[in-house]
């Protein structure tokens, strides 16, 4: 049994999709900075419950 479950992003810099691990136990309201697999860009994420799923908020870390 895994702790993290796989979710996409798109890339505000390049739109490159990019794949993340989220542990919803730990991660959930949390804000992370994450480089992209491509343009090597750092990524503000954020992650949010709504209570229907899981919703990635990604952006660039200079907005």
């Amino acid at each position: 049994m895994s702790l993290t479950d796989a979710e996409s992003f798109e890339c505000p810099y390049c739109m490159t999709n990019n794949d993340i691990e989220i542990d919803e136990a730990n991660d959930i309201g949390q804000q992370q900075i994450v480089d992209c697999q491509i343009c090597c860009q750092p990524i503000e994420i954020l992650i949010v419950d709504h209570g229907f799923g899981l919703e990635l908020i990604a952006k660039r870390d200079d907005e």
